[in-house]
């Protein structure tokens, strides 16, 4: 690792997380590494943003490095915001989250929904050193469409695409997504924290 390359420690155990957030990092002067196999933060916040904090210190002090933590989710207009913070924890599996949206759904109208993404990075001394949050509006549709993606992508249409996140190749699902669209706010205060740092 030259010495002008920081590590930045991906808070999470997602590899498919990992992966993208490797790709997103591609260009700036970071050695991405992931959190410690094993390590499990327990997110109490009520927001995606708290919950993004209480990862980013967690890891950070942990590892002694900077940490980048991201929680994301999807709110449903007509369900009051849920899933929301629980969107990952909705149900067992991708198939069964599908369905019991699907199902608290039935018969309404109201379909509007949003992906939101909040990204925090905290220093190992416990300092918030950036917080973005990123959002992709759409509407869920009445049935799973398109094979790409995972989670809700399936039935989560893009406002103004007409195509769900599954639909669409990475590239484009990137350009829309609610995690690229936060990782671009976040992208030149960050060139600009490891130039400072």
């Amino acid at each position: 690792m030259s010495k002008d390359k920081r590590i930045l420690v991906i808070a999470s155990g997602n590899q498919g997380k990992i992966r993208e957030f490797q790709g997103l990092l591609a260009d700036l002067p970071v050695t991405v590494e992931a959190q410690p196999d094993g390590l499990d933060v327990d997110e109490t916040g009520e927001t995606f943003q708290a919950n993004a904090r209480i990862k980013a210190q967690a890891v950070a002090r942990l590892t002694g490095h900077w940490a980048l933590a991201d929680d994301s989710g999807l709110s449903v207009t007509a369900l009051q915001g849920a899933p929301g913070v629980h969107s990952s924890r909705y149900a067992p599996t991708d198939a069964e989250r599908i369905a019991k949206l699907l199902a608290a759904m039935d018969g309404l109208q109201e379909r509007s929904a949003e992906f939101r993404a909040a990204l925090c990075i905290a220093a190992p001394d416990g300092n918030v050193l950036l917080e973005v949050e990123g959002c992709c509006e759409g509407q869920i549709t009445r049935e799973p469409r398109g094979n790409g993606g995972f989670g809700y992508d399936p039935i989560f249409e893009v406002s103004k695409t007409r195509r769900t996140f599954a639909e669409m190749p990475p590239a484009e699902k990137k350009h829309y997504g609610h995690r690229g669209r936060a990782f671009a706010l976040l992208k030149n205060p960050l060139q600009d924290l490891i130039k400072a740092s």
